[in-house]
Parts: C-alpha cells; structure tokens; sequence
C-alpha cells in the first residue's frame, strides 16, 4: 500500500470536524489545492467539499476526509498538515517537504 500524500496532526483533524459541525450542511470533507498567489508563486487553498471528482486524490485520517486537488497533488507530496493556535494568529499550517522557499509574509511559496 502506498503511503498517504500528506498526513494530518490530530490538531488539524479537530479543527477540520468542528468546521464541518458548523458548516450547517452536509460535506464530504474539506478539498486541498493549490493557486498562483503572492511574490513567492504558490498559496494553498482549503474549501469545503460537497462531493468527491473521479480525479481527487483522498486522504482519510483521525476521522477526517481531506480531497487533494489533482492539480495540486505534486505541490502537496509528504505535506504535513497542521492547525496552530498562536497569541497573534492561528490557523492551518502545511510543513510540506518539497517548498524550496517562502515568502518573508508566510503566504506562499515555491517549490
């Protein structure tokens, strides 16, 4: 069996089951993608997802299903998925192996 494209902390698992408890409505899961943004290239994108595409790749962990975006899957290999809560600022982190830099902001990156 091949190895899941990105893990998921049990931090990050919670945080995606009280989003979808708060949604308000049905989802498959949350869907992962990547998109041009910002001086380094690339920002990651989280949305709610109502159905799986033929061409998702899908991680199902600590009682989550994330949906990688087929675009972003190469961007996305051995990404490590995170939720931090911080004093100034919280929210999903993404330690992903394969970014060769990032931006002085934090908000992309390149690989």
């Amino acid at each position: 069996m091949a190895p899941a494209p990105m893990t998921i902390t049990d931090a990050a698992a919670e945080r995606v089951k009280s989003m979808l408890a708060k949604r308000g409505k049905p989802s498959v899961g949350i869907r992962i993608g990547v998109r041009s943004k910002g001086c380094s290239g690339m920002s990651y994108t989280l949305e709610y997802a109502d159905e799986k595409t033929q061409f998702d790749e899908i991680v199902e962990d600590k009682g989550v299903t994330v949906l990688i975006d087929p675009k972003a899957t190469m961007f996305i290999l051995g990404t490590e998925m995170d939720y931090v809560e911080e004093k100034m600022q919280s929210g999903f982190v993404f330690r992903n192996p394969n970014e060769k830099g990032r931006c002085g902001c934090g908000e992309s990156f390149h690989v």
